[in-house]
């Protein structure tokens, strides 16, 4: 299996996690949103909507966060059954589903400084417009990625976006709050793949230095996230790219490469 992701991608963490946790093996392909290696043309062509992860297993092709989750768990579960693979309980699934409702995109980029945010999103612009040139028989999905980056640069304009997204996670937070307070892990007593969704996104908000606001305010949330945080599979996945000063180093790396590129105007 080949999985195409990058550390800073929220979904693909949410996809490694679950690699982590049931001990599949899978060869990784590092694909850097922030410095547009999504528009490249071998990935453009596999997945023209440009988002990952995408995990691939022979002509197999998922797209899809839940899927390639669901995907990765039958595996898992026919693997150690010798065959007889079992399904998720409808309990899991749908604490997956709300999870994944949540959208961190427009979170995450409200709270990034203005200048540098702008300045990414000119530099990503550049590169799509580039590859488009590079693969004229690609032009029409280069396109529609085109302006999807303008309507993204119009929608932060609007605080109400923010809102809209402060309130559905804030509901989302309230509600696994209440759940931890009748059992030690989403949907049971035991970790699942409910807690696999809800991890990064916790990371996530931690990473924007919001955790005081999320995460300590909510008792059961703030002891759930000391626990989970100690799992190899956190330490594996997030922990070293993002814990500590090591955030500093994985996003200073890529801002260099950026700003290097601008400054060449090779993109």
């Amino acid at each position: 299996m080949q999985l195409y992701h990058h550390p800073f991608s929220l979904n693909s963490q949410k996809v490694r996690l679950a690699l982590e946790e049931k001990g599949i093996d899978y060869t990784s392909y590092h694909v850097n949103p922030l410095t547009g290696k999504n528009m490249d043309a071998f990935f453009f062509r596999m997945n023209p909507s440009g988002k990952i992860p995408v995990l691939q297993n022979g002509s197999h092709i998922i797209y899809d966060t839940i899927e390639i989750i669901q995907y990765i768990e039958r595996i898992a579960e026919t693997v150690s059954s010798g065959g007889n693979g079992t399904t998720l309980s409808s309990n899991v699934i749908e604490w997956m589903h709300k999870i994944q409702e949540w959208d961190s995109k427009y979170f995450a980029l409200f709270h990034i400084p203005v200048k540098h945010r702008l300045y990414v999103s000119k530099f990503l612009r550049r590169v799509i417009i580039a590859r488009m040139t590079e693969s004229p028989n690609l032009a029409s999905h280069y396109h529609r990625k085109l302006k999807e980056a303008y309507d993204t640069d119009d929608k932060m304009k609007n605080v109400e976006v923010l809102r809209q997204s402060k309130v559905h996670l804030v509901k989302l937070l309230d509600e696994v709050e209440v759940q931890l307070g009748e059992t030690s892990y989403l949907a049971g007593a035991e970790f699942n793949l409910a807690d696999v969704m809800l991890i990064p996104v916790l990371a996530r908000v931690e990473l924007l230095k919001l955790e005081e606001e999320y995460i300590n305010s909510r008792p059961n949330l703030a002891d759930y996230w000391a626990v989970v945080r100690q799992r190899p599979s956190y330490k594996n996945v997030i922990g070293r790219y993002f814990d500590g000063w090591r955030r500093r180093k994985t996003l200073l790396r890529t801002w260099c490469f950026i700003r290097m590129r601008s400054l060449l105007r090779k993109y």
